[in-house]
């Protein structure tokens, strides 16, 4: 678990400029912060599947561009 958490750190500070503001940001909260993906919908105002669709967009982008 800690290496994970520390290879999705890794991946936000290397590639996260690369991603939308959305993607970054539910990303951030999500891995770093430790929100749910409900925390997040309901502070943003969307749905889960919106949360957990960007989340899953930015980890796919993130280590495309780490190959």
């Amino acid at each position: 678990m800690a290496e994970d958490t520390l290879y999705n750190a890794m991946l936000l500070d290397f590639y996260g400029p690369l991603l939308t503001e959305k993607q970054r940001e539910y990303f951030d909260l999500h891995y770093n912060s430790d929100y749910s993906l409900t925390e997040i919908a309901e502070d943003s105002g969307v749905s889960r599947q919106a949360v957990w669709d960007n989340i899953t967009r930015a980890r796919r982008t993130m280590e495309d561009m780490e190959k």
